[in-house]
């Protein structure tokens, strides 16, 4: 089984090895704000979907050696702590850890969208923004394990202050706490019935044809193509795979992203070769992904 840690929500799947696409059980409750809550929800979800021969964990932040975060804007609370010797010792069972993106783009490179591409970049788009590698058909995790932290790309030195310490970076415009600055920005700060904004509401009222919401997400569309024109520029991957919970959206900015990516990466149409895909695990490939971890 595996479980995805994110800054708001945790998922919790088991599957079958042989065909991870079939989630036999599936938890999602709410990411608590303590180490000490996430370690006993951690062994909780593990128990109610019964991990009986191993349990892979993706976390949202940079992961050292498979055992500590080093670094988490969005999830500061589990810094230094030694989660897989915590949940293995409850447990009795062997746990693997590794980067939350890092497990997507593992699920999506062994059943998706991703297979048999040798140069990926998988960005995926929740509360923040998170990513992972591969080069030559093999993920990249760098010298400390810390590789594909796309969200915290500065794109705007004078732009809002990020969850990390820094000014303008990416999530701060692409993400699902993105897009709600966004409209705020905007003056969208409550639906018609008074209900405060967010990721789901904007969806809705999109969906609705406000104007608002759509300039809003033609805006998070514009933002999401320059960053990965960035990523292009640097990497040159044949595929572009978004992912997180943003992509059971993408009906709503994916068209638009690929016309902008056009324009704004160099060399524009002479990349004939990479495509921008949605994650074919949809928002559960972190959970799989974390599964697969051996």
């Amino acid at each position: 089984m595996g479980i995805d840690v994110g800054g708001t929500k945790m998922l919790a799947v088991a599957v079958d090895r042989s065909q991870p696409t079939e989630i036999l059980v599936q938890h999602l409750v709410s990411t608590p704000v303590t180490a000490e809550g996430v370690i006993s929800s951690l062994i909780e979800l593990a128990q109610m979907c019964g991990a009986e021969r191993q349990l892979g964990i993706g976390l949202a932040g940079l992961v050292e050696d498979g055992e500590v975060l080093r670094a988490a804007p969005n999830l500061q609370c589990m810094i230094d702590v030694p989660v897989r010797s915590a949940v293995e010792g409850a447990l009795g069972v062997p746990v693997f850890i590794d980067n939350d993106a890092t497990c997507a783009l593992v699920a999506e490179m062994t059943y998706g969208v991703a297979q048999g591409s040798y140069d990926t970049v998988l960005v995926t788009l929740g509360t923040g923004i998170g990513g992972g590698i591969a080069i030559g058909g093999s993920v990249r995790r760098g010298a400390h394990g810390f590789a594909g932290e796309p969200g915290h790309m500065c794109v705007d030195p004078f732009g809002p202050l990020c969850v990390c310490g820094r000014n303008g970076c990416w999530e701060r415009y692409a993400s699902g706490s993105g897009v709600v600055r966004l409209a705020q920005q905007r003056g969208l700060s409550a639906d018609r019935n008074g209900q405060d904004i967010t990721g789901e509401v904007l969806v809705e009222l999109a969906r609705s044809g406000d104007a608002v919401a759509l300039e809003v997400w033609a805006e998070f569309a514009e933002w999401l193509a320059r960053g990965l024109a960035n990523l292009a520029d640097v990497l040159d991957p044949e595929l572009v795979v978004i992912g997180g919970g943003l992509v059971s959206v993408s009906d709503l900015y994916l068209e638009r992203t690929r016309e902008l990516f056009v324009r704004e990466v160099l060399g524009g149409r002479s990349r004939r070769r990479t495509h921008i895909e949605p994650a074919q695990s949809g928002p559960s490939a972190g959970a799989v992904g974390a599964a697969l971890l051996h």
